[in-house]
């Protein structure tokens, strides 16, 4: 086992959030723990604002600012995502139906 930190932050996430052993992180190649992980952060990305309305997002940006740029990014990804699966998005302002 390697002695760096990056194991930990790899092993660690992989155990809890994914349900996976001890002996099933060791016998999967690092590649496709590397692989799980993209997968799980992407997924995490994509759902971590579920539920949450724009005026939401506005009242938590309050006390934190960074929870808008968040919002953001998982906005962004979402819509990337979408047109990759050919899914028309609902158009929410004229600015957006401008476009």
């Amino acid at each position: 086992m390697s002695e760096s930190t990056e194991a930990i932050y790899l092993y660690i996430p992989l155990m809890k959030e994914l349900g996976m052993s001890w002996n099933e992180i060791k016998n999967t190649p690092r590649q496709e723990l590397e692989g799980l992980m993209r997968a799980f952060s992407t997924y995490t990305l994509l759902h971590a604002y579920d539920g949450y309305t724009s005026d939401n997002i506005g009242e938590m940006a309050k006390n934190n600012p960074q929870v808008r740029t968040q919002y953001g990014k998982s906005q962004q990804l979402k819509a990337r995502m979408e047109a990759k699966m050919g899914r028309k998005r609902k158009v929410q302002s004229f600015s957006e139906l401008v476009k």
